[in-house]
């Protein structure tokens, strides 16, 4: 009785009757897919390569053309090239835009009452007056903040160059009022 559990197993690519073993070279046997394998890689990756510079070429030329013919004034839509009409002026176009008025700090929604600052604009009026990033904005004026919008309406309601007073709560947990004057933004 044969005990086959303990033969070795054959590698792969060899016979299970093969008496030569495999020689240093390789195989004894040529394994004709590998050579298929690597002849379709080659293929793959010159095909690759190939639309790759069909692709940028045609791009370089396709952005020679849109210069040249964005340059007439045209607009492609979806019925092909025309001019577009020009705009009509607006009844507010000609009135006088009013100067808009800012503390110099960027603000979120806290979550909870207040405008949360996480940006502070160096020089502006909200450095000046000693805001720092983390501190909650509570009260603008005789204005309660409660959100980031609440703060730009009471912002763009103020007259820039006049004394306002803030009242903060600094990241530390205590409370300080300060006085800033909004700058109009140019």
């Amino acid at each position: 009785m044969e005990q086959t559990a303990l033969r070795p197993k054959p590698m792969p690519g060899q016979e299970p009757d093969a008496a030569a073993p495999a020689t240093e070279a390789g195989p004894a046997r040529p394994r004709p897919r590998a050579a298929r394998r690597r002849g379709r890689r080659l293929v793959k990756a010159l095909f690759a390569a190939f639309l790759g510079a069909l692709l940028v070429l045609s791009g370089i030329g396709l952005g020679a053309v849109g210069a040249t013919v964005a340059g007439t004034g045209g607009v492609l839509g979806p019925r092909g090239w025309h001019k577009p009409s020009p705009p009509e002026p607006s009844p507010s176009a000609a009135a006088p835009v009013p100067a808009a008025v800012a503390l110099g700090v960027q603000v979120m929604d806290a979550g909870k009452p207040g405008a949360l600052v996480v940006g502070i604009h160096v020089p502006g009026p909200g450095h000046t007056a000693g805001l720092e990033r983390g501190d909650l904005l509570l009260v603008f004026g005789t204005t309660r903040i409660d959100t980031a919008a609440d703060l730009a309406r009471a912002v763009a309601r103020a007259r820039p160059g006049s004394e306002v007073r803030l009242t903060v709560r600094h990241r530390g947990g205590g409370y300080q009022q300060l006085t800033v004057v909004p700058a109009v933004v140019t």
